[in-house]
């Protein structure tokens, strides 16, 4: 693995104020997300749930979240509680286990995404329609070069 010389563009400014904007995104979406009574990892748990064609295996949303399998047990158990998801029996195989949206998590997914969004226009407010566009079309390059270069 080749790493970054430390007295190089990763150690810029530009890096810096990128961390620090996330950061600050990330304090806001908790902000946001605090009245919900939900987490950060629940709402990506549920984010995914949310964007899978069918019901996800336990396994596949540990490794679609990168994390450990019991890590994903445990927010499905909070998120059961709640009555937000519901364990499923693959109809394919019993031993499996699948992970499914209720009516009242699909709401709480609508409530996510508004949440999100309140969040990223707290850090956009000071910005003006055209330095949004802009900014836009900088993150949709980064993002694209990300993505094409095998990374995202």
């Amino acid at each position: 693995m080749v790493r970054p010389d430390p007295s190089g563009p990763a150690d810029s400014p530009l890096a810096d104020q990128l961390i620090r904007l996330s950061r600050r995104l990330h304090r806001a979406q908790r902000r946001h997300l605090e009245p919900l009574g939900v987490t950060p990892a629940q709402a990506r748990l549920l984010g995914v749930v949310a964007h899978c064609a069918e019901p996800p295996r336990m396994a596949d949303l540990a490794h679609r979240l990168d994390v450990v399998p019991r890590a994903v047990t445990t927010l499905v158990d909070g998120l059961e509680d709640r009555q937000a998801v519901r364990r499923v029996p693959d109809p394919g195989n019993r031993r499996v286990t699948r992970i499914e949206l209720t009516p009242s998590g699909r709401d709480l997914v609508a409530l996510l995404r508004r949440a999100r969004r309140e969040a990223a226009e707290d850090l956009l407010a000071p910005l003006g329609d055209a330095q949004r566009e802009q900014l836009s079309a900088l993150l949709t390059a980064l993002d694209t070069g990300w993505s094409t270069a095998g990374s995202g």
